[in-house]
């Protein structure tokens, strides 16, 4: 099976979230189940300076005018000897700022030409552009993506599609006109097309056209065909023919296990947890917190978003803190929350501290230091964070919702009496719900011999990627078939 993974993101190349761990990984999990993978990314920066031997085998549209872009193949020298496919247009691609918005943070205003060449570039493969190699399955992940399936469903291409939903919040939102740029015959705008509430939707367009459809958890795959948490989708995700599959993200544990580490100023493991305190005792002295082995050493890493509940941690952090704990933050993003975090180190110096940066190697020095992880979403599609902390020996802290409730199980009296528990959850959000949960893991933090049970036991969880590999194995082969059946009634 030939599987083309379209994406805007993927480690160790391009970040800004969870997506570029999942598509980093997974396809080393799926080649080996026997799947022959290749990637296609947009050509940032970093990922043209990667790209060795290129070689161009399309140009594609450009319904705005200018310089096309370029299909190009080559292989990209963090991904092994696999060829990949780069989306090249230094006028989309190579311009100051992040991923998606301007050094301000505002997002691009045409982001719709900046993603649609990939729905390009997919169709074009599937046409046979590269006479080398022929895709049966193109997987779309996440809205940059979504016009994939629209792509290849009006071109009548026997190409299957998948698309996995990483976060239904961002749907890839434009107006009307951006519809003109997106090299689609009229009769994909519609209710039953990319058309949403008089906008375009990209994240609709990959639902309604795909042959199947995921999310990155079983939970999450729930919540999203209901209202309160469907964006408006959820009928769409309720309608369709295949379902919605829930397939859990899983854990490079070459890259992300204290073992193997080598970010760490001392590896460990759960035999040997003497490099955990080493690596706390680093992050307190480097990092300006006061050097106090027996406070809990609370963290957070994440986006600074409304998503991530990280305001009702502010709304509790004054009880915490009075209890002894210490807390590091690493992230940036809404001004807001920043200033709220900012203050809080202000006002308690050498116990909170803000560390405003996307920074990969501090965020495994931070895992592999805290003894409780805080992940108080709103709402969570996977989440990566808490299955990393488990890893590293922190105890996970989370509002039980999606993924998070996939993963964690509560320190209730009766999981800990059957050895069961691997975190803390709260399931309000409210500040109430989180302040309880945080009394208990500061009061469980007082008994070392049950944090330590518990501990050893939230390290002992595996969430491989081999599993969610053969799930995916699954769920292309039932979108091979759908297209074959469409194929035979059209």
């Amino acid at each position: 099976m030939r599987v083309l993974q379209a994406a805007a993101e993927a480690v160790p190349l391009v970040k800004t979230g969870g997506l570029a761990d999942v598509v980093g990984a997974l396809p080393d999990a799926l080649a080996r189940a026997g799947v022959a993978n290749r990637l296609l990314l947009p050509g940032f920066g970093a990922v043209r300076a990667a790209l060795k031997a290129p070689r161009t085998v399309a140009t594609l549209p450009c319904p705005w005018g200018g310089e096309p872009p370029r299909l190009v193949t080559g292989r990209l020298e963090p991904f092994g000897d696999a060829p990949a496919y780069v989306v090249v247009s230094p006028d989309l691609y190579e311009r100051p700022g992040g991923l998606y918005g301007d050094p301000s943070g505002a997002a691009w205003a045409d982001n719709h030409r900046r993603f649609a060449p990939l729905a390009w570039a997919a169709r074009a493969l599937a046409r046979g552009a590269d006479t080398r190699w022929l895709p049966d399955v193109v997987h779309a992940h996440d809205w940059h993506a979504g016009l994939v399936p629209a792509a290849l469903s009006h071109a009548g291409l026997r190409t299957a599609s998948v698309m996995t939903v990483h976060n239904l919040a961002y749907q890839g939102l434009f107006p009307a006109q951006a519809f003109l740029d997106l090299d689609l015959p009229a009769a994909a705008w519609g209710i039953d097309g990319v058309e949403f509430w008089g906008q375009v939707s990209f994240m609709k367009a990959g639902l309604q056209h795909a042959q199947a459809v995921s999310t990155v958890s079983p939970r999450y795959a729930q919540e999203v065909q209901d209202p309160a948490m469907g964006c408006g989708l959820d009928g769409v995700l309720r309608a369709h023919p295949g379902g919605v599959a829930g397939i859990l993200n899983g854990v490079d544990y070459a890259v992300w296990h204290p073992r193997v580490d080598a970010y760490l100023p001392q590896r460990f493991d759960a035999a040997d947890l003497s490099g955990k305190a080493a690596c706390k005792a680093d992050l307190q002295r480097s990092q300006g917190l006061r050097p106090e082995r027996g406070a809990m050493l609370m963290a957070v890493v994440s986006r600074l978003t409304s998503q991530k509940g990280l305001d009702l941690l502010l709304q509790v952090l004054p009880q915490a803190l009075a209890h002894g704990g210490q807390l590091v933050v690493l992230g940036q993003g809404d001004a807001a929350l920043e200033a709220g975090f900012a203050s809080a180190a202000q006002a308690h110096p050498g116990q909170v501290l803000l560390l405003k940066a996307h920074d990969e190697a501090l965020a495994h020095r931070i895992f592999a230091a805290a003894d409780l992880v805080l992940v108080p979403s709103r709402f969570e599609p996977c989440g990566l964070t808490q299955l990393y902390a488990m890893a590293y020996g922190a105890l996970p802290l989370v509002h039980h919702v999606g993924g998070l409730a996939d993963t964690v199980v509560d320190a209730s009296l009766e999981s800990l009496e059957d050895g069961q528990a691997t975190g803390f959850a709260f399931y309000r959000f409210d500040a109430p719900s989180m302040q309880a949960a945080l009394r208990r893991a500061q009061l469980l933090w007082t008994r070392p011999a049950q944090w330590a049970q518990m501990r050893q036991r939230a390290m002992a969880q595996r969430f491989d990627w081999d599993r969610a590999a053969q799930a995916y194995v699954a769920l292309y082969t039932q979108a091979i078939a759908r297209r074959s059946a469409l194929a035979t009634l059209g």
